[in-house]
């Protein structure tokens, strides 16, 4: 079963992270190995800061295109790990060895599975 491991943090500290030459905190690095390893990485990205998202909204038929991403709220989306493993359980084990789980949260998502054509 696949699930989205969604990080959410405050982005000054997340930008604040030592880095590699990879781009990568060695907490990161360590995690990102660990889920190879374990055979249950499909994907993973950082995201770059809110400063440069666009938010897209359709009002009226029209679309309304804003600079940032206007929303209040004190964490914000830093990256995201697509992992595929048996159970819920799991997913939850693994969003809790996810360093940005030790200043933030990480939401646990359930993927819909593709339909066949």
């Amino acid at each position: 079963m696949q699930f989205m491991l969604l990080i959410h943090g405050d982005e000054s500290q997340m930008n604040a992270l030592e880095t590699d030459d990879t781009g990568m905190s060695p907490d990161y690095h360590a995690f990102n190995q660990a889920l190879i390893k374990a055979g249950a990485m499909r994907g993973g990205e950082r995201l770059r800061p809110t400063s440069a998202a666009t938010t897209v909204r359709v009002r009226d038929k029209k679309a309304v295109v804003l600079a940032g991403p206007y929303a209040e709220t004190q964490e914000q989306l830093g990256g995201y790990y697509l992992i595929d493993v048996p159970s819920l359980d799991e997913a939850i084990d693994w969003a809790s060895k996810c360093p940005a789980a030790q200043f933030g949260s990480i939401e646990v998502r359930p993927i819909w599975p593709t339909r066949p054509q």
